[in-house]
Order: structure tokens, then sequence, then C-alpha cells
């Protein structure tokens, strides 16, 4: 079987050169770089994770806490983070879980039983306890999407209240001035979302009308269909409506053109998010872009950071 050390012999550099390369580093020329992938290329050349792994005492492996149901959000951020984090040299684990105490205990045991450079949460576990235990052995973790009061973990996420604000102004500059939301309580982005909403209706002198408040269980598009059917027949007197999901407000368009309602003619529809869908739906839907590229490729650099600091710590 061919070695980093047979590598290193046909091209007539160091072991150390061939490695750099192999593990993704930098500071190898582009000429070097081409022959070495040449050869490993030719030779059919498999680094031997096993053997790497015990020399560095690390495992290339990071855990991804991920929501049993993704939404279409997720599902581009995941697939960022994941690719940035396969060119850094790792492969995932997933652990699913659902918005209930059992299942977020039974991911934190899964979690524990694994051996893990790292961990990034793409859902919002609720339980203090996991949080805790990342703390306590040093774990290096990463929350993408929201952030967690009261603990030093590092987070990437964009401002969901500034986010909301920009967009209801937007269509109080439209001259609405009878908004509707829809929203959610189970996750702290559909909160601040709210925030945002009830604070630009107090920036443009719009007395605040809890009953124009639609809460939904998830953020889906099956649930915007029901939040707007509950709309309708709650408080149907308005002119925009803020969905704090891009999903959400798909849903919701689909029920108002269901009714004979035109969007935008009849009734205005926001969103939050910029999923690649909201691009293609007609009529196209105006929403609130978060820059998922860098967000994805941020949370996977820091991940890869930290756990090369913590790494670094146990050898030192």
């Amino acid at each position: 079987m061919v070695n980093i050390k047979d590598i290193a012999k046909q091209a007539g550099m160091s072991p150390s050169t061939v490695s750099r390369v192999v593990n993704g580093k930098k500071y190898v020329n582009s000429e070097k770089r081409a022959l070495i992938l040449k050869l490993i290329e030719e030779t059919d050349y498999v680094p031997d994770k096993a053997a790497r792994s015990m020399v560095l005492r690390r495992t290339y492996t990071v855990g991804i806490v991920i929501p049993d149901t993704f939404n279409m959000f997720q599902r581009q951020l995941f697939s960022i983070i994941e690719h940035q984090l396969e060119s850094f040299g790792y492969h995932t684990l997933f652990f699913f879980v659902k918005s209930e105490g059992a299942s977020e205990d039974e991911c934190l045991n899964r979690l524990k039983g694994e051996k893990l450079d790292g961990v990034i949460m793409m859902h919002e576990i609720r339980n203090p306890r996991f949080y805790e235990y990342l703390i306590r052995v040093g774990l290096p973790a990463v929350l993408a999407t929201f952030d967690h009061e009261g603990s030093d973990i590092p987070s990437i996420h964009v401002n969901e209240e500034q986010g909301a604000f920009d967009a209801v102004l937007h269509l109080v500059n439209l001259g609405h001035k009878k908004m509707n939301i829809i929203s959610g309580s189970a996750s702290s982005f559909g909160r601040q979302r709210t925030e945002g909403y009830f604070r630009a209706l107090e920036t443009a002198g719009i007395e605040r009308d809890e009953s124009r408040l639609i809460l939904t269980k998830s953020y889906t598009a099956e649930a915007g269909m029901y939040g707007m059917r509950d709309m309708l027949l709650r408080n149907p007197d308005f002119t925009a409506v803020f969905a704090v999901t891009d999903e959400l407000a798909i849903g919701a368009i689909r029920v108002l053109e269901d009714e004979g309602f035109r969007v935008p003619e009849d009734i205005s529809v926001i969103g939050f998010d910029d999923i690649d869908i909201s691009s293609y739906i007609v009529p196209r839907l105006t929403t609130i872009r978060q820059p998922l590229a860098d967000m994805g490729e941020r949370t996977a650099t820091l991940s890869h950071t930290h756990a090369q600091m913590h790494n670094q710590g146990k050898r030192s």
C-alpha cells in the first residue's frame, strides 16, 4: 500500500510537504501541490485516518446537532457548512433532535458516546444541561443561527430584530398601516423578529395591536397556510403581512390566492431568510436576505479553528 513516504520519494520532496497537501494546509506552492495531487491520483493513495488520529489525538469528526425536520433555510445552511468542513478534512456525525425535553436528553447521551473534535448546533436546545456539558468537558462548540444567553459559546447569526424592523418599515414606507404578522414562539429568532415588528410599528407611530400577531407551532409553509387561515378568520382587516420566515410567507400567499386575493396588488407579503425558492415562486417573494454562504463558511471555519486550538492545548 502506498504511503506518504512513497509519494514524497516520487515527488522528490519531504514527507512533511506531502502531508501538508494531503491535510489541506497552506504554505505549499502551486507547482508542488499540483505534482503531489497528480501522484496521489495516479497511485490511488488513501490517507490512513486511523493512524493520523492516533498521532494527532484527533478524530477529525464534527458533530452537527440538527432538528429532525429540516426547513429549507437549514438545508441550505447545512450544505454549506458540511462542504466547508469537508474541505478542512473533517467528516460529520448527525445528531437529530426533536423540540421536546426527552429528545434533547437522548441527543446529549448520544453525543457523549462519540469522540468528537467539535460540535455545531443548528438546533436551539432548551435544556441547560446540554450547554453545561459542552462547557464542562471543553468540547469546542459553535452555535449556528442563534446564541445562548449566559454562555461564552461562540455563535454565528444575524441581528434578527433589526432585520424584522427593516422589513416592517419597508411596508410602512409603502403606505401600509394595518400590518399583521405570522410568527412562532418555538425559537428565539421568532421572538426576536416579532419584537422587531412591534418596534417598527412603534417607530412609525402605529398603535400596538396584539390581535394582529398569529403564532404557529412551526415555521414551515404548511404552518403559514394554517396561520393565514386563522388570520382571515380572526383579524381580516389588514393590507400587509410580515411572515418571520420565507416558508411561512409562501404558505400564507398560497391561502391568499386560494381566497381570491392578489399579491401584492391587494395584500403585500414580506418574508425573512431569502431561501432559494423565494426567487422562483409567482409572484417573487420580497424578503430579508440572510448571508447564507458567509454564515455557513464562518460557522465551519470557526469550528475548525476552535478544534485546532483545543487540540494544541491537549498536546501542550
